[in-house]
């Protein structure tokens, strides 16, 4: 698996989770036996959880701050990881040799891939050309944190709107409490 390094800006980071989480694809598209299959899907989800956390926590923001159009870009992104995390949340608990859930781990690795290419291609050099290595370096350093923080499984099956936050209280979102929490936003 590729490396992380303490020292490593935002995008080096993202993008070594990039590589880990195709690494994981790779392995899955594989022959495995059951156990190891079982072992990379769990790695897989916790991956991805931890790494939505934190681009939601940091890297959205501050598209939303310094991008042009970066409110619709934010938008966009995270849409794509709601759309991933009700797949994560489809695979949970399912035998990942079942036929039944091939498909949808195939949509998953179509979704993610599509996302990455299109973070690596546009999003990231647009970052690069709106902030110096300095807050680059920083946004790093709190990624790092954030990831080490965040849940490692999707949150509970619960509305994101606001509506169902203000009536459901705190049962709603653990990753939205979580991300808000780690990007010092008030929960």
């Amino acid at each position: 698996m590729p490396e992380h390094d303490a020292h490593d800006d935002v995008i080096t980071e993202l993008v070594v989770d990039h590589r880990e989480v195709e690494e994981l694809f790779a392995r899955l598209e594989g022959p495995l036996s059951p156990e190891d299959r079982q072992d990379a899907l769990e790695h897989l989800v916790a991956e991805l959880v931890r790494h939505s956390v934190a681009e939601e926590a940091w890297i959205y923001p501050a598209m939303r701050d310094r991008l042009d159009d970066g409110n619709a870009i934010a938008d966009r992104e995270t849409a794509e990881h709601h759309e991933v995390e009700l797949m994560l949340k489809e695979l949970e608990g399912t035998d990942p040799h079942s036929p039944a859930s091939r498909p949808v781990l195939e949509a998953l690795m179509t979704a993610v891939r599509g996302h990455v290419a299109e973070e690596e291609k546009q999003l990231f050099p647009a970052l690069r050309a709106v902030y110096s290595a300095e807050e680059l370096h920083d946004l790093g350093d709190k990624v790092r944190t954030a990831k080490k923080a965040a849940p490692t499984r999707p949150h509970p099956g619960a509305p994101r709107d606001q509506v169902s936050r203000r009536v459901m209280g705190p049962f709603v979102g653990l990753v939205d409490r979580t991300r808000d929490a780690l990007s010092g936003r008030s929960v």
